[in-house]
């Protein structure tokens, strides 16, 4: 069932997205060689919790920390470990969620670690424009088809693989609610979009197939052939005139910048 929200829990599902942005900024302050995964959680945990909220992902369905982290050809679900030491040239996929007030924030932002290969830096650059195209088509009136369509075609221009085993979904009071949001689908398809609606848009693109693995953890998802994975989420309203972004980039881009 597709719940759709007042302005009022709109805005607190925007406090909580912020919370993840700002969540992100500050983690992203530390993305360093040398640094652990393990550390880079235990950073984003006391985050939360210093802003009145908690960890959306800790314990959910028994998953084991704060944030998913996952590195180069790790997709999504990456568990963060004191083993996993971040080198120059790797990239970093995190994401956060929250819980505040009753609601929940959700996104993910991928991170270059030093100087990255030119491919790399274009395979970031893609996906995250996938994600502007496709939430530029969620508005009321359109379907989830439209954002769909709009990921893959990008993604695919470029010759990268669209994962099809793990897709988007609804926000709201649970992390995950419906609609499901695929990054690959046929314009005109799927549920429509009304007002109220508020769904996280999510492109998980591969440099290369689009093939999976998942591994003996239960948890972390990579790529079959082991080329690097990208993975941008945002969480939007849907309103009559355009998508409404809770998330905000631009606080994780300016620290970025610093």
């Amino acid at each position: 069932m597709i719940y759709l929200k007042t302005d009022e829990e709109i805005e607190l599902l925007r406090e909580n997205n912020i919370l993840v942005s700002e969540t992100l900024a500050e983690v992203g302050r530390h993305i360093a060689p040398g640094v652990t995964t393990k550390e880079l959680d235990k950073i984003a945990e006391d985050f939360i919790r210093s802003h009145g909220a908690v960890p959306a992902f800790l314990g959910y369905e028994g998953y084991p920390a704060s944030l998913c982290i996952s590195v180069n050809e790790q997709i999504v679900h990456g568990i963060p470990s004191s083993k996993c030491v971040l080198k120059e040239g790797d990239i970093v996929s995190v994401d956060c969620g929250t819980f505040m007030k009753g609601f929940v924030g959700d996104s993910a932002y991928t991170f270059a670690v030093g100087e990255i290969a030119e491919e790399v830096r274009q395979l970031l650059d893609v996906t995250k424009e996938a994600l502007y195209k496709g939430t530029a088509q969620a508005k009321a009136g359109n379907r989830v088809g439209d954002i769909s369509a709009a990921v893959q075609e990008y993604a695919e221009h470029f010759g990268y693989g669209v994962v099809r085993e793990l897709e988007g979904h609804g926000l709201g009071r649970k992390m995950h609610e419906d609609p499901g949001v695929p990054n690959y689908g046929a314009r005109g398809r799927g549920p429509l979009l009304k007002e109220g609606m508020v769904i996280c848009i999510e492109p998980m693109i591969n440099m290369g197939t689009k093939a999976v693995v998942f591994e003996r953890d239960g948890w972390t998802v990579r790529t079959k052939d082991r080329k690097p994975a990208a993975h941008f989420e945002f969480a939007v309203a849907i309103r009559k005139d355009g998508p409404d972004v809770l998330t905000d980039f631009s606080i994780i881009e300016k620290t970025l910048k610093n």
